[in-house]
């Protein structure tokens, strides 16, 4: 039986669900966890409502800003990761073969300096 005891490797794509749903697992905890403790604040405090309105605010912040964060980092990560599999996705038109003129054109020739115009 050898090899049996060895750990089967765990795909790419598998490993980044994890990432996403362990991800999400945290946000949507702390997020639970945030709103308990505004409930409990608001419930201890006894109703007064500039604390219950400071309370919310400050507990609709967290939420907002871990949620935000979690998604953002979640966009950047997709993209950097899309972008070093595939790579671009710009198409590249080859360049123009252009055929070398027949006739050279005459270069005109410099005009001549006079007082009245120092700098042609």
């Amino acid at each position: 039986m050898v090899g049996k005891d060895r750990a089967k490797p765990i795909r790419e794509l598998d490993l980044e669900r994890y990432r996403a749903l362990y991800g999400l697992t945290a946000v949507v905890l702390s997020n639970f966890a945030i709103v308990a403790v505004a409930i409990a604040g608001v419930w201890r405090l006894g109703g007064d409502k500039s604390v219950i309105i400071g309370v919310l605010t400050a507990a609709f912040t967290a939420v907002s800003t871990m949620t935000t964060a979690y998604l953002g980092i979640k966009a950047v990560s997709n993209t950097a990761q899309a972008m070093a599999q595939g790579g671009p996705r710009r198409t590249q038109t080859p360049p123009e073969t252009t055929t070398p003129p027949t006739e050279t054109p005459t270069p005109t020739p410099p005009s001549p300096r006079t007082p009245d115009n120092p700098h042609p």
